[in-house]
């Protein structure tokens, strides 16, 4: 397929799809988050920092949260949480956590990983749900026990499985559920981590590294205060923190997924000057817009970030290095940018299924796994 005529076709069935607004429990019975409670809602974490022992509860909230560290410009907490713990609410008299965890909203249960070895997560389930006509995946980890396989339809409100502490690092003292909404990078995640890992991948595409956390805590309480939000809504309010331009043969995997994210009027505009692909991306490494762009590049490279007054570094999860006006994708970054991405030479495939999604129901859209 020649690659303006699949473009314009694309653009022609860009249709708008009609979202419904959201509509989501939460995963067990701690509400606190919705009353401003945040020490009754997270989980505290164990904290030492300069000499000084801590228990805060705002290690347990999503972003940058975690491993504190002092510089010229101040203090920066440089590791990213991608999800939120929510404490337990009951315990037997042995401590043991009794929360049940439910699903969030209606879906299918995608995978389950039932051997705590496998993973930081210890045990845990993902759910696929469709959402403005794009898949997302509630993920729930650290339980103690699962009651659900993989392949099961649920309803919202369905047990899960039991809050717990499987995985490394956490115990009953500090039993919680880390619970996390999720984009799906690639779907060809395999073949992408076999060339950059050595090591085994034991859960497909649903391993951590493929899934992008939005931000849990304030898409619910968003919800709360716009019963009639959408997914898509709330993500376009997502601001940029920085943005990476890609060449035009690397088209970004995830369109097939997320269409809503591309700016269509942009993309008509540029047609004849289409050199590259702009990918935004929130502080946190969600992408939140794509764009056609007329620059021409020979490989990825950061084109806009905001200002901050600390190392890129530190505020990008490592994956933007520099500082004020200098700044360039760390190889982290570069391989992370990979995993959006697919190669030139798999475009006309890229495309031709593009055309076939359109034309399935959306019953079997709701079956399949991206």
């Amino acid at each position: 397929m020649h690659y303006l005529f699949g473009l314009a076709l694309l653009t022609a069935l860009a249709a708008p799809v009609a979202a419904d607004p959201l509509s989501l429990i939460l995963p067990t019975s701690n509400h606190a988050v919705l009353r401003g409670d945040g020490p009754s809602f997270y989980q505290y974490t164990d904290r030492y920092f300069d000499g000084v022992r801590s228990r805060p509860w705002q290690g347990g909230q999503y972003g940058f949260v975690r491993n504190a560290r002092r510089t010229s410009e101040g203090l920066v907490y440089t590791r990213f949480h991608e999800g939120v713990d929510i404490q337990a609410v009951y315990r037997d008299r042995n401590q043991e956590p009794l929360d049940t965890v439910r699903v969030v909203d209606d879906g299918y249960v995608v995978y389950v990983n039932d051997d705590e070895r496998h993973s930081s997560y210890g045990r845990y389930v993902v759910v696929e749900h469709w959402w403005s006509g794009a898949p997302f995946y509630s993920l729930y980890a650290h339980l103690n026990r699962v009651d659900v396989t993989e392949g099961t339809r649920v309803t919202q409100g369905d047990r899960l499985g039991r809050l717990g502490y499987t995985g490394p690092g956490i115990n009953r003292r500090r039993a919680h559920l880390h619970f996390e909404i999720n984009m799906l990078l690639n779907r060809n995640f395999g073949e992408w981590y076999a060339r950059n890992y050595r090591s085994r991948n034991h859960h497909d595409v649903f391993n951590g590294i493929n899934l992008a956390g939005i931000d849990v805590a304030q898409l619910y309480l968003a919800l709360q205060a716009d019963p009639s939000l959408t997914i898509e809504a709330f993500l376009s309010r997502q601001t940029p923190f920085y943005t990476v331009t890609v060449p035009l043969q690397d088209v970004p995997d995830l369109i097939d997924r997320y269409d809503f994210l591309l700016d269509w009027s942009k993309l008509r505009m540029a047609q004849e000057a289409h050199r590259s692909w702009e990918i935004s991306f929130s502080q946190t490494g969600v992408p939140v817009r794509i764009r056609p762009s007329n620059l021409a590049v020979e490989e990825p490279s950061v084109t806009d970030v905001r200002a901050a007054p600390f190392s890129y570094a530190y505020v990008t999860n490592g994956r933007v290095t520099g500082s004020s006006d200098r700044y360039h994708l760390s190889s982290s970054g570069l391989r992370h940018v990979s995993l959006l991405t697919v190669p030139g030479d798999r475009q006309d495939v890229v495309e031709f299924e593009r055309v076939q999604i359109r034309t399935v129901s959306e019953e079997d859209l709701r079956l399949r796994s991206w």
